[in-house]
């Protein structure tokens, strides 16, 4: 192997390391990401729920009221 040669494999080397931990940097960073995600949609769910019984109370308060 040249003098050269041996730079250029050191470069590739250093080079993969730094790739793979940018990978496991992503991963962590998409793991996060992915469970707000559902923490998100499990709120919003909630909210759904949350405003469907306001509008069936409410739904059932102005029928008693024209009932008057």
């Amino acid at each position: 192997m040249t003098y050269v040669g041996m730079f250029d494999e050191m470069d590739l080397s250093h080079k993969f390391k730094k790739l793979k931990k940018e990978i496991t940097r992503l991963k962590k960073e998409n793991k996060k990401l992915t469970d707000e995600i559902e923490e998100l949609k499990a709120n919003l769910a909630r909210a759904k729920e949350d405003h469907q019984y306001d509008n069936l109370v409410h739904q059932h308060e102005l029928e008693s009221l024209r009932k008057k």
